[in-house]
């Protein structure tokens, strides 16, 4: 048996060695550094598996060097605005916390929303704003950071509200037709868009009701925090920050200018000004505590900081401390730089051939109709693990499985829902894939621990799978079978 063959395609075996390089490594580091895996140890596994899949393909396979740095090249490219955006999301945080339009927030959320109903309202709510706004990371960043601080007071783990803030966030942006990912799955596809959305519906809609029910369940066996205890934080908040109700014309300006649809870069940027002036004229006294000055320039650099840098203020309650410090654009470095590792990651094996190789071995065993969407969720998980990306996962899962639903005579409207329901949804529970860094920075909660409590986001692959293995509303078209 020829371990390798010269001049050849790498085997689907083969082309498994660097994931398995990849995933060995990466299990190591989070044993080691445990928290810490994302500061560093993360990048430098996903470079030590691009090095691997370089070495295999250059010395066995003669794959020339300008084919991995195309790869690399074009998967970065296709990150860049996200980012940019990672930048903003990053500036955007800063500046409403220390503008008090987070912690005021947070104080008037604690007043109405009750302890045994938060896991419910937060899932709701995230979904309600995700379906208008089209945008989970623009959910989870604003009205997602606020929910944390409130579940927090309330005694929540954080495991349980970031799994409830993220599991109503990628609900409302995978039904939403503003959403860029349900436009791609859409559109990669070959689908009208509200035929996708709702054929979609029939996975979604069960698995968001079955999230709905876990959360109430444990939110009315929740051990409800002592009332003096959440008092106690509210007074904090109310001593530390100017709490007015003028302060929440950040978030509604925000809103506002997403409904309008206006790019994503745009509307972040604009929150921030926003955020800046609200901090001047709201907050002096914490402006002063930044900057070390007062006038012109003091309310300067207390702007500049609280959008790129680190913010500590000191409330007199320590969980209240944690929560209102802040990174600004620094914080979301350690994120910006896993992306980068990641793009190589899946540039390389792209370009490789190795991951076409991959999925072109597994398709060949492939005939039901259960077992093709049970394939495509498949797919679109390993793609999230290989490239790093649910946008490429999107596009790969799409271009891989079109043909042989043409060939099983089958919709093309299966193929975009079983790829919606792992490409998208699962890509947030993967700790080196672009959502789930960003969202584990953003919410200040591990991959590693909200991953069990996305309830919504583990049920929809199974869902999707169930639906076919039933055949509910699975119709084969005999006459686009091939011949």
């Amino acid at each position: 048996m020829k371990f390798f063959s010269r001049g050849e395609k790498p085997s689907w075996w083969v082309s498994l060695i660097p994931f398995i390089v990849l995933i060995a490594t990466l299990v190591v580091v989070i044993k080691v550094f445990g928290a810490d895996a994302l500061e560093g140890g993360s990048q430098v596994s996903l470079l030590f598996a691009t090095g691997v899949v370089v070495a295999i393909s250059m010395i066995f396979y003669r794959v020339p060097w300008k084919d991995f740095e195309e790869g690399i090249l074009d998967n970065i490219r296709s990150v860049g605005s996200a980012i940019l955006i990672l930048l903003l999301i990053g500036a955007v945080a800063g500046s409403w916390m220390v503008s008090g339009v987070v912690p005021t927030m947070i104080y008037y959320g604690m007043k109405v929303i009750f302890p045994s109903i938060f896991l419910f309202a937060s899932c709701a709510i995230c979904a309600l704003i995700s379906i208008m706004t089209g945008s989970s990371w623009t959910t989870i960043a604003t009205v997602g950071v606020a929910l944390v601080g409130i579940g927090t007071a309330q005694g929540y783990e954080p495991g349980w509200i970031a799994g409830a803030i993220i599991s109503g966030a990628y609900f409302g942006d995978k039904i939403s037709p503003l959403s860029d990912t349900t436009v791609l799955a859409s559109s990669a596809a070959e689908t009208p868009l509200f035929t996708h959305i709702r054929y979609m519906m029939v996975t979604t809609i069960p698995s968001f009701c079955i999230a709905l029910v876990v959360f109430t369940i444990v939110g009315f066996t929740h051990e409800i925090s002592d009332p003096a205890q959440i008092a106690a934080f509210s007074a904090s908040l109310r001593s530390t920050f100017n709490i007015t109700p003028w302060l929440l014309i950040v978030p509604l300006f925000t809103l506002l200018l997403i409904i309008r649809k206006l790019p994503a870069l745009i509307t972040l940027f604009a929150s921030c000004l926003l955020a800046g002036v609200f901090l001047c004229i709201f907050q002096p006294e914490i402006m002063y505590n930044i900057s070390g000055g007062d006038g012109f320039a003091g309310a300067f650099k207390a702007v500049m900081q609280s959008y790129y840098g680190s913010t500590a203020i000191e409330t007199g309650n320590e969980a209240l401390n944690e929560l209102v410090a802040t990174d600004g654009m620094a914080g979301m470095l350690h994120t910006v730089w896993l992306i980068v590792c990641a793009m190589c990651f899946g540039g390389v094996m792209a370009g490789s051939g190795m991951l076409a190789n991959i999925t072109a071995f597994f398709l060949r065993f492939v005939r039901r109709t259960v077992s093709i969407v049970a394939s495509t969720v498949g797919a679109g998980l390993f793609c999230n693990m290989c490239t790093g990306d649910q946008y490429l996962s999107i596009i790969l899962s799409s271009n891989l499985f079109k043909e042989l639903y043409r060939k099983q005579g089958l919709e093309p409207r299966l193929l975009s829902r079983s790829v919606e329901d792992s490409a998208t949804v699962c890509s947030v529970l993967i700790p080196w894939n672009s959502c789930g860094m960003t969202q584990s920075t953003v919410l200040g909660v591990s991959t590693f621990v909200y991953f069990p409590y996305c309830i919504f986001n583990l049920i929809s692959p199974l869902m999707t799978i169930l639906v076919a293995a039933i055949g509910y509303k699975i119709v084969k078209n005999p006459t686009e079978v091939a011949e």
